[in-house]
């Protein structure tokens, strides 16, 4: 607001040419630019070729749903030997693996709901909103959800839809059991998540943890840390001065249970203790019969500086905190770092076990006396390796270890010798003979049987046009704009508005079912050419006094009146 050369009217900047007045403001960062000065240019046409960008990346989404739809339906992502159409879009296409999901999800859905499909192609709908309503819309209702959504903004819509789920869902059986959970780990390394349970499966999860709750030990709770007489009296309950009907335990000195005094008061983080109680109940009751102990086993990696007490908090240069030759490494197996504390209160009483490390990752070696790894073995497969599986593409957890060179063969049961896959990948390589090539700094290329790599990550093609030439649509600055002027949305309103026209469909569709049976159970007679047409009905005339009429209605409110 500080340049007077430029006048604000409606939101829209004009550029006044003919005032010359001195320029204060700091001179702006350099930003590329591949038209003219953005300084220059008027933000009214900035904003109608943001909008219009807009639009077009709207309409070439929706092609590439399109097209993403049609390969899934073919099953061309098998072709790569990918086990999902989300998984190959994620490594071909660069996306998350949540993000990929998501996109096959809508790409999937779109095939069956044409209306909905054009709205998009043609930019009057944005990818957000299209998420939106292909988790509700039918091809039944389609038609009028599309028109709801299309004067809403996208937070409007994503209310709506979220709303509408609830809904429609009340006396939904499959609702009843659908559950979930879902979590993330925050930016200090706290574990934070949702989950949804049955009413059932609720009512278990809850009883478990008031049950756990009450087990635990309170040190800080009065009556629960009182100390218990050690008299031979007391203890015998043969106190001559207890008042007659005086309780055997109290006269004994001993603290009522927690129990029978008052009942347990769950609190969020006596719940959360709860919980991690179980967790640990299940884990350590697996681990005493599991076969692969460490499957069920929380690894914590420590380095040796951390351990001798040596400071970790500045990494040795040139290496990542996370490396595995790092002394000062402390963080939980595949996932955030814990504190020194926490490293040495861990050592009081869990397992240590040592590996040595050089610049290169962890070195060992049993030889060939056995065939299966052993604990060491998986535990530094693991941690090279990331939990993962290391086929191009795949992001499993679930992961088996594989000989590159095979047992049969000459294979050593050795680190260099072995990797991760999962259970698809692992049988894909024995049945189809990948050749595996094992690189410096724990690095492996695939190849196939004709010598073609296989990229861990492929570039995406380079682009050989404007978006513009990605779709049909016609696109103007004011297309992706919906129709709203800062209008509240009434939820309760919209939500009757849908299900009233959903059920009005409904019946009409019912309707029209029903006369298409009637006519073909009824058939009409064909029409007799020679009959004669019927005239059309001619209206009643007649004359109407306006003046008399007026007078005889003003009569009869004013007898009606008295």
């Amino acid at each position: 607001m500080s340049d007077l050369t430029v006048n604000v009217k409606h939101m829209f900047d004009t550029m006044q040419p003919d005032t010359k007045q001195p320029d204060t403001t700091p001179a702006p960062v350099p930003v590329p630019a591949s038209g003219p000065d953005p300084d220059r240019v008027p933000l009214e046409r900035l904003e109608a070729q943001i909008c219009e960008l807009a639009g077009h990346i709207a309409a070439a989404t929706c092609r590439f749903l399109v097209l993403l739809g049609d390969f899934d339906a073919r099953r061309g992502w098998e072709s790569w030997e990918m086990p999902s159409c989300a998984g190959w879009l994620s490594w071909k296409c660069q996306m998350s693996s949540g993000a990929a999901r998501e996109h096959v999800r809508v790409a999937r859905a779109l095939r069956d709901l044409p209306v909905i499909r054009a709205e998009f192609a043609a930019a009057r709908l944005s990818y957000a909103k299209v998420r939106a309503l292909t988790r509700i819309a039918t091809a039944a209702t389609e038609q009028g959800l599309a028109e709801m959504a299309r004067p809403m903004t996208g937070n409007q819509l994503e209310r709506f839809a979220r709303a509408h789920r609830q809904v429609s869902r009340a006396g939904d059986a499959t609702a009843r059991t659908w559950r979930r959970l879902s979590w993330r780990l925050d930016d200090d390394g706290s574990l934070s998540g949702t989950f949804r349970l049955p009413p059932l499966a609720g009512a278990v999860l809850l009883q478990a943890l008031r049950a756990a709750a009450g087990d635990l030990e309170h040190p800080h709770d009065p009556a629960a840390s009182a100390p218990v007489p050690t008299d031979p009296q007391a203890s015998a309950g043969t106190d001559p001065q207890a008042p007659a009907g005086t309780p055997a335990q109290a006269r004994a000195g001993e603290a009522p249970a927690a129990s029978q005094a008052t009942p347990v008061k769950v609190t969020s983080s006596s719940a959360a203790d709860a919980l991690l109680v179980i967790a640990e109940a299940f884990l350590a009751g697996q681990i005493a019969t599991a076969a692969n102990p460490e499957v069920y086993q929380v690894i914590v990696h420590v380095g040796t500086d951390v351990l001798a007490g040596v400071s970790a908090e500045t990494p040795p240069a040139g290496q990542e905190p996370d490396h595995p030759a790092d002394p000062a490494r402390c963080h939980v197996e595949d996932g955030p770092a814990v504190s020194v504390a926490t490293a040495h209160m861990l050592t009081c009483t869990a397992v240590l076990s040592w590996m040595r490390h050089d610049h290169d990752g962890t070195l060992l070696d049993i030889g060939r006396r056995s065939r299966k790894p052993t604990a060491a073995l998986r535990r530094a497969a693991r941690e090279r390796d990331h939990c993962r599986c290391r086929y191009p593409g795949c992001e499993s957890r679930r992961v088996d270890l594989h000989h590159i060179q095979h047992w049969i063969n000459g294979g050593r049961t050795c680190l260099e010798n072995l990797l991760s896959l999962c259970k698809y990948h692992h049988m894909l390589v024995h049945d189809r003979g990948y050749l595996i090539a094992a690189r410096p700094g724990g690095e492996f290329t695939f190849y196939r049987l004709d010598g073609t790599a296989i990229s861990p990550s492929p570039p995406l093609p380079a682009s050989d046009g404007a978006i513009a030439d990605c779709h049909d649509a016609d696109i103007t600055p004011g297309t992706i704009i919906p129709p709203w002027y800062g209008e509240r949305l009434d939820l309760d309103y919209a939500i009757h508005a849908a299900f009233a026209h959903a059920e009005y469909q409904a019946r009409q569709h019912d309707r029209d079912q029903r006369d298409q049976a009637y006519r073909q159970t009824h058939p009409q007679p064909a029409p007799d050419p020679d009959a004669p047409e019927p005239e059309p009905r001619q209206p009643d005339l007649y004359g109407i006094n306006i003046i008399t009429a007026a007078q005889n209605l003003g009569k009869r409110y004013a007898y009606s009146s008295s």
